[in-house]
């Protein structure tokens, strides 16, 4: 009975907090971003300050869901963070992902699906902080190393979306692509769930047995020197950089489980 009941809570609650974020999206594009555009002139400060607003706003929707008994969550690395000009990579098991990284990460900039620039919910606030749109263009991986010379934290989910189903890591040549062209180190991020909730293709309906524990730890940098070592071009060091990010995330995800 007492697990009925909490099934019930939950799949409430769940529904409760994906209402919320809808809300409080409109309520970001149309008063808070709004606001900002007409106190602050400055557009490098303007965006700065609506990163700011999101990662705020992120730290308090998952600190509410935590609240609610939706979820669970341990960090652990996240010292390792507290730099700038960051590259980012994770990997990418839930919906929550991006979520939880733009919470913990300073000065956050991020990759974003097109489609998203024009939705409702979420056009306001991708517009203010100026992220990253993933048009396909050939300059997507140039505006990703402008940021990163800006002393932005670049977050990539290199698999490029969320993982499969049945759980296989599989990994697009785009994050190695920035890392080789940028001479930029990687810092990997670990996210496990159990048991797994929100995956791809999973409705947020369907609510797992027990709460949803994250854990979500920070690893140590990778580096790439290797991977650009004797002369390798540009697209060859990329392929090797892909190979190892994909045994890399695969064994650690494993080991981790």
């Amino acid at each position: 009975m007492l697990e009925r009941l909490s099934l019930a809570w939950r799949t409430l609650a769940t529904g409760l907090s994906f209402a919320l974020f809808g809300v409080g999206g409109l309520v970001l594009r149309i008063v808070v971003f709004p606001l900002l555009q007409l106190l602050v002139r400055r557009p490098e400060r303007r965006v700065a300050l609506s990163r700011h607003v999101i990662r705020v706003a992120f730290r308090a929707y998952i600190a509410l869901m935590r609240a609610m008994g939706v979820l669970r969550y341990e960090l652990r690395g996240l010292e390792k963070l507290e730099r700038g000009g960051l590259l980012i990579l994770a990997n990418h098991p839930t919906l929550l992902d991006t979520v939880f990284l733009m919470a913990l990460v300073k000065r956050a900039d991020c990759v974003v699906k097109a489609d998203l620039w024009n939705n409702a919910f979420t056009g306001g606030p991708v517009r203010a902080a100026g992220y990253i749109a993933n048009h396909g263009g050939p300059d997507l991986i140039d505006d990703c190393i402008a940021s990163l010379e800006r002393g932005n934290n670049l977050i990539i989910f290199p698999e490029g979306t969320r993982t499969a189903y049945n759980g296989e890591i599989s990994l697009k040549r785009g994050a190695a692509n920035i890392a080789v062209r940028g001479a930029r180190d990687i810092t990997p991020v670990l996210i496990r769930c159990e048991p797994a909730t929100l995956r791809k293709g999973e409705p947020w309906w369907k609510v797992p047995p027990r709460l949803a524990s994250f854990s979500i730890e920070v690893q140590d940098d990778l580096r790439i020197a290797q991977f650009v070592a004797d002369g390798a071009s540009e697209v060859l060091a990329a392929r090797r950089l892909t190979e190892h990010l994909q045994q890399y995330f695969t064994g650690k995800y494993q080991h981790h489980g």
